[in-house]
């Protein structure tokens, strides 16, 4: 698909470090000038030496951005999307329909993000499905982290465990809005009873970063609770997440 924006803007001077310059859109079949093609060679060069943390956001953005648009400078659009949405990770994690609001996005560019997003889910989701998660801990908060932390709506995941408290089950409940979403506490202890579980952790994100529980969050949780209870099944814990840090019900007593 073509990617409107940058490809319509004038070229521009390049800057005197050789990066990329801005606006710079190549017709099809030129040849991808040398300092375009230098520029994309360090990055590569500094990713595959150093990894991620040797990249800012915005050059690992860029990194994304080479498959999306080969033949255009794409710097321009790493900085306007970290600009619209805050960092790497909310970038990536945005929806489709919002990214497609930022001029310069096309189909191409949000099915390389919607990639990596899942690519790092996966990821995460392999270090602990299908393993004891009370003795791995660490690894499910940032399994959670990566697959809700950045969300712009709240999303509310059940985790279901077997008897030896192996995670069985990872499964979204619902999504709401920004500060709200809808539980429905017989509907998750039905679906326990269904993958015949024996333990439930509940998740659930807060997009404003802070993880303090609502009276609404403590009221559901608590319905959950006593309705697990009447049928034999633990609930372990209930994690809020924020953007940088998580609550969890437990630990702070509201278990």
């Amino acid at each position: 698909m073509t990617q409107l924006g940058f490809h319509d803007s004038a070229p521009g001077l390049f800057a005197p470090d050789g990066d990329e310059a801005e606006g710079v859109a190549l017709a099809v079949g030129a040849r991808l000038p040398s300092y375009i093609g230098d520029h994309r060679k360090r990055l590569r060069t500094r990713f595959m030496d150093g990894g991620a943390q040797a990249l800012p956001d915005y050059e690992m953005l860029e990194l994304v951005l080479f498959r999306a648009i080969p033949r255009q400078d794409v710097k321009p659009l790493a900085h306007l999307l970290l600009q619209t949405f805050g960092d790497f990770g909310r970038v990536i994690s945005a929806s489709p329909a919002r990214l497609m609001l930022v001029k310069g996005v096309g189909e191409a560019v949000v099915l390389e993000l919607k990639i990596v997003e899942a690519a790092a889910q996966r990821l995460m989701r392999a270090k602990v499905m299908h393993r004891p998660v009370l003795s791995s801990w660490a690894a499910l908060v940032d399994y959670c982290h990566t697959a809700l932390a950045h969300r712009e709506t709240e999303c509310f995941r059940v985790l279901y465990l077997d008897r030896k408290n192996v995670l069985i089950a990872d499964e979204e409940q619902a999504k709401g809005t920004v500060d709200h979403v809808p539980v429905y506490p017989r509907e998750v202890v039905k679906r326990a009873l269904e993958l015949n579980a024996s333990a439930l952790i509940l998740v659930h994100n807060h997009p404003s970063g802070d993880p303090t529980p609502s009276e609404a969050d403590i009221s559901m949780t608590h319905q959950i609770l006593d309705a697990a209870q009447v049928l034999g099944l633990t609930l372990h814990d209930h994690l809020i997440i924020g953007k940088s840090k998580e609550l969890s019900f437990r630990a702070e007593g509201l278990l």
